[in-house]
């Protein structure tokens, strides 16, 4: 066959699934290919197939043949390298993904990815072309090692197994080697007859990447730009044009003729696919939608029988039974004519097992806990007639994407369920692949250290870096935004080359990860559709897919979303503590329409609830007063951006202080549960099915093209609108006028069975917190062991219900929170840098012999493996040793011998030996702790605040208590609950910095501040942040002038702004001008002298008050007055005034 275009074909590009190699996005190749008419391109990645799909798809699509390969490591002799494979045909393909797959899966976890050589050799791998790859290749290493002969017997095992399938590869990039490496191979083509082929690895478009692609390979490899020592690649793995390909092998014709032959051997492209489920048949032959019909109608009157109490005999007498029997067949009629009928029974299956071995599952989520079927099988437990939710929400003939269930699971038992799924369905099961983006701090980050700067520098340049998940910027964006990321790139050369690699590597993949939540399910073997993937370094039951989650289910596989929810996780807990006293409490009997539940919403005193703790929520919640479920259900779709505006008509209309707007007379049973306020896309839809007469799936369509915003399909609905509406009797100018007002509702309206599911969620967190709230907590902050922030929060909100806290205690304390008889026990576990099962195993030796009776007695039963520097050191700064020995920096300082006399005492007993020199009538403390004075109360508590996050023992204020009269302080909750004072002086001491952008890049803070009333956020604009930048620094005690003004006449709209910042520390060492001093009598004034006996700065004054008379004197000379001095004079009832 001869390619008569003679094109040079690119048979070797790594695209940027090949971590840390390739720099080229899919995106971009595909504008090339189309830019420059290339007739054919070829995949092959390193060590994956994970963009076989992908590029197949996107340079397909503008005339460009994929052929597909990929790059495998092989084992030969313990050398471990790159093999080049090519697909052939379909058959070709399973066969590299077979071997792809069998490289991470058939692996130990010490060793690369790879297979051993002898399957390349002994697998039946028709179809498949291999080549010798480059010179950093498996056959490269080997003729760098010297093994000449090796290679020799390896290319003619090959050549008889493949045949014509196998060429050795010519490459000219002028790497280290190469030149000597194409001698050897040609040599052996001429003397063995082995074809040759010209090839070319292609990392990078153009010439001008060659540099930052050099700085991405010293990230994948986590070397440094200046290692000689390093693999470097020369500046030509650009994808270089055909001419210069000819050019650079005309003087191997024969490699050349190969390469444009190339693309005619190839005939295969992987192709997209519907979604294929496994087939369910069942033991009595039911096939799928038979056992679908089966399974709802009897899990319907299951329902029935539990939640209306009815007899299963009368059930189908009661009136209300028809109702839901009809919704029933319509859903059961639109799940099987969409052949969606093993979804449903696949998901039913998996909950139906999770909720049998007592593995807590969410009540729904997402529009799936609108249908009725799934509410049957035990899928959600939302009653979507009660709710009115509707089932075209989720499932309509006319839906473009197939929908999936999302399932909420706790968080510590989903493992188990995916145990589960792997025996259900052996070798058919995964989770989905992802990838980590070289974003904007990182890449700053990556490329820094690569290019040698030190850390604290790029450190300095990636916090000027705005970090917002929900909104990220990239980092030209940054750049434009931060006047001092502009100012260093134009100052220093080394920022701008920082600045310019980082500019064209952002993007790239950094990292392979796993998505957790997302499995799919395949009906046959997986490696027959997809190539998987698996971390030998997590601890994942499942493998992955090595598709992405957009691939996997362009190639057919079918999603489920296996979420895990922390709040499940917290609801089991409690349930299982309030079981210890009360064994009848289940959270599925709770009351849901408790006063005492309703009564804590309408407070605002939310912290810990889900879904609803946010400040914004709080006050949404104290505005609502709500007093019922849909009010919870209303309020989670409302708090959002955009329909957040409508939350004070909602609780307008509720009050009547407001009347409700229902848009048409029509409308009015659908929108009197929402006050007239159209909140969720299940109310739109109905409008449209009442007022149009709009189909449930016709309504769909009217929802999604609202929310998309599409104009042309707009209009196309917008007259199918007006026209039912007008053939239903209502006036074409009054449906128009419906249609505009319904529409920006539409836009940003909530899926209500979502809605419904997570209030439910809420409301039993809620339900918790008011009726056992020891018991709450204590499983919230398990939940939340090493998230200080969130622990502190929950200590504050502890002390608000006046639950008294044991603070960290090694004798009382546990390893997790616990309650018991009324008192709080702080976790142990939750110190910083204190491990939770070394906490555990001391725990445990603790409950089994006693308390502890002295620091030499914890010394002789804790494990030496138990008591590290680091562990020793959190559990002293909490103060956890203060009942055995209250000088903290005494224990601290001592800990080197503690931890040498624990290894020499556990030593001595391993091997039975006796330390002759250890009497144990003198083995106490002081022979173990250096003696010193304690910390300071600064010392101490700031020791406190590192390992908790937070202040349990006093607070930092408290030293300052002497200054609040002099200064007018009051406390924040005072100022912020009483609108007559505008303004006022507040103490307080900084617990976190949360520095953010404005759209225009101006900075501001978010300030978490702590007084001794409680904890609080204030927000620090530009001007005012930047001037007092150097002290706002977590654990600082500041003094800030507060201003308060109200936006409106309601003086609902409360603004509060910071006037001043001050350091406490400044105010309290502030030299004192003068002071005056009121004395009783002369004996005062006598004693006054003897404490006014240094020189200092303070001129003085004395009034003494002698037979009713007022007698003034000054003090010659300037004195030393300072506030030790002064409140020393308070309680000689000396009164005292200064300035």
């Amino acid at each position: 066959m001869e390619n008569s275009n003679n094109n040079f074909t690119h048979f070797k590009v790594h695209t940027q699934f090949s971590i840390c190699e390739g720099a080229l996005k899919i995106d971009n190749l595909k504008d090339f290919c189309k830019e420059n008419k290339i007739k054919s391109l070829g995949l092959s990645d390193t060590s994956n197939l994970c963009g076989a799909l992908e590029f197949s798809e996107n340079v397909s699509k503008v005339g460009t043949q994929p052929i597909i390969g990929t790059q495998i490591q092989f084992n030969y002799k313990n050398i471990i390298g790159l093999i080049p494979l090519i697909a052939k045909n379909e058959n070709g393909y399973k066969n590299i993904i077979k071997l792809s797959s069998k490289s991470y899966l058939n692996n130990d976890n010490n060793s690369e990815p790879h297979c051993s050589f002898n399957e390349l050799l002994n697998e039946n791998l028709n179809d498949v072309i291999v080549l010798t790859g480059s010179i950093n290749g498996l056959f490269g290493k080997l003729f760098n090692k010297g093994k000449i002969e090796n290679i020799e017997e390896i290319y003619n095992n090959l050549l008889k197994k493949y045949g014509d399938n196998f060429y050795i590869e010519i490459q000219r990039h002028e790497d280290q080697n190469e030149k000597a490496f194409e001698i050897f191979n040609l040599n052996l083509s001429k003397k063995n007859n082995i074809p040759i082929i010209a090839s070319h690895e292609v990392f990078y478009l153009d010439k001008s990447m060659s540099e930052a692609h050099d700085a991405l390979m010293c990230i994948g490899s986590k070397t440094y730009l200046n290692d000689t020592n390093r693999i470097k690649l020369s500046n030509h793995h650009y994808l270089k044009s055909s001419d210069e390909m000819k050019e650079i092998f005309s003087d191997l014709p024969e490699a050349l003729e190969n390469n444009f032959n190339l693309p005619l051997r190839c005939s295969f492209r992987p192709l997209p696919s519907k979604p294929i489920l496994p087939n369910i048949t069942t033991s009595n032959g039911y096939n799928a939608e038979e056992k679908l019909i089966n399974d709802s109608n009897q899990g319907l009157i299951e329902k029935f029988s539990k939640n209306f109490n009815e007899d299963k005999n009368d059930i189908k007498r009661n009136k209300n039974f028809s109702i839901y029997q009809e919704r029933l067949n319509h859903e059961i009629k639109i799940i099987t004519e969409m052949d969606y009928a093993s979804y449903f029974l696949i998901v039913s299956d998996y909950i139906k097992w999770a909720k049998k071995n007592n593995i807590p599952v969410g009540p729904g989520r997402g529009s799936g806990a609108g249908s009725l079927v799934a509410w049957c099988l035990s899928i959600t437990d939302l009653d979507p007639i009660k709710f009115n939710l509707i089932f075209e929400r989720f499932l309509n003939p006319d839906r473009i994407s197939m929908p999936d269930f999302d399932v909420d699971f706790c968080e510590e038992k989903r493992d188990l369920v995916f145990e589960y799924l792997k025996k259900k369905y052996p070798d058919s099961v995964a989770h989905i692949i992802t990838f980590g983006k070289l974003k904007a701090r990182m890449v700053i980050r990556d490329v820094g250290r690569v290019l040698g700067l030190p850390y604290g520098f790029v450190d300095s340049i990636c916090k000027m870096i705005p970090f917002d998940p929900s909104r990220p910027m990239k980092l030209t964006e940054c750049i434009d935004r931060e006047p001092r990321l502009q100012k260093l790139i134009n100052e220093d050369k080394r920022v701008k080359r920082l600045v310019e690699f980082s500019l064209k590597l952002e993007g790239l993949n950094r990292n392979v990860a796993t998505h957790a939540a997302g499995v799919v399910i395949a009906d046959k073997k997986l490696t027959d559709t997809v190539p998987l993937y698996k971390d030998s370094s997590s601890n994942l039951l499942l493998p992955s897919t090595q598709f992405d989650m957009y691939s996997a289910e362009n190639a057919g596989l079918v999603k489920f979303d296996f979420l895990g929810l922390k709040t499940l996780t917290v609801i089991n807990k409690t349930q299982s503590l309030i079981n210890q006293k009360n064994k009848e409490f289940t959270i599925e009997k709770i009351n849901y329409e408790d006063p005492k539940v309703f009564e804590l919403l309408s407070s605002g005193k939310t912290v810990g609830l889900f879904q609803l703790e946010s400040s914004g929520m709080r006050d949404a919640l104290v505005q609502m007063k709500p007093n019922m479920l849909e009010d919870i259900i209303a309020l989670v779709a409302l708090y959002r951006p955009g329909p957040m505006s409508n939350i004070p008509i909602y609780n307008d209309c509720k009050h009547g202080k407001r009347k409700p707007d229902y848009l048409h007379p029509k409308l009015e049973k659908i929108l009197k549960p929402t006050y007239g306020v159209i909140i969720y896309q299940e109310q739109v839809m109905q409008i449209a099915q009442e007022l149009s007469g709009f189909t449930a799936g016709e309504a769909d369509i009217l929802r999604r093209a609202m929310g998309k915003k599409k104009r042309i399909e707009l209009e196309k609905q917008k007259q199918r609108f007006i026209d039912g509406a007008v053939k239903k009797g209502i006036n074409k100018e009054v449906a128009a006028g419906i249609f505009l007002k319904i529409e920006p509702f539409a836009e940003y309206g909530f899926n209500k069975s979502h809605a419904a599911a997570y209030a439910i969620i809420a409301y039993q967190t809620a339900f918790l917190k008011a009726h056992y709230p020891n018991e709450f907590f204590a499983a919230s902050m398990t939940m939340e062991l090493s998230n200080q922030k969130k622990l502190s929060e929950f200590y504050e909100e502890l002390k608000r219900l006046n639950i008294k806290v044991e603070r960290p205690n090694i004798n009382t304390c546990y390893a997790q929170f616990n309650s018991d008889k009324g008192k709080f026990f702080y976790a142990l576990g939750a110190l910083k840098n204190v491990g939770f099962e070394s906490i555990l195993n001391i725990e445990k030796e603790r409950l089994k012999n006693g308390e502890f009776k002295s620091i030499n007695d914890f010394i002789k039963r804790a494990n030496p493996k138990d008591i590290n520097k680091l562990q020793l050191e959190g559990l002293v700064k909490a103060g956890s040793f203060d009942s055995l020995n209250n000088n903290r920096k005494s224990i601290y300082e001592s800990i080197p011998n503690i931890i040498l006399k624990s290894k020499n005492i556990h030593e001595n007993l391993s091997t039975n030996q006796i330390d002759l020199f250890n009497d144990s009538t003198e083995d106490t403390d002081q022979n173990i702790l250096i003696e010193t004075n304690d910390w300071s109360f600064d010392e101490r508590l700031s020791k406190e605040f590192e390992a908790l996050g937070f202040f349990i023992s006093d607070h930092p204020l408290s030293q300052f208590k002497t200054i609040y009269k002099e200064y007018d302080i009051i406390d924040y909750l005072e100022f912020n609950s009483n609108d007559n004072i505008k303004e006022a002086n507040i103490a307080s001491t900084i617990l976190k910095i949360q520095e953010k952008k404005t759209q225009k890049g101006t900075s501001y803070a978010i300030l978490k501040l702590s007084d001794l009333s409680g904890v609080f956020e204030l927000f620090i604009f530009s001007d005012l942040f930047e001037v007092n930048r150097d002290i706002l620094i977590e654990g600082n005690s500041i003094l800030i002038t507060l201003l308060k003004n109200f936006a409106d006449k309601e003086n609902i709209n409360k603004r509060i702004n910071i006037k001043k910042i001050t350091l406490l520390k400044d105010v309290i060492n502030k030299p004192i001008e003068k002071a005056i001093f009121t004395l009783k009598n002369l004996k005062n004034a006598e004693e006054l002298q003897k404490m006014l006996n240094e020189q200092g700065q303070t001129e003085v004054e004395l009034n003494i008050l002698q037979d009713n008379k007022k007698l003034v004197f000054k003090v010659k000379g300037k004195k030393k007055v300072d506030r030790n001095l002064i409140n020393l004079l308070k309680n000689k009832d000396i009164l005292t005034y200064i300035s």
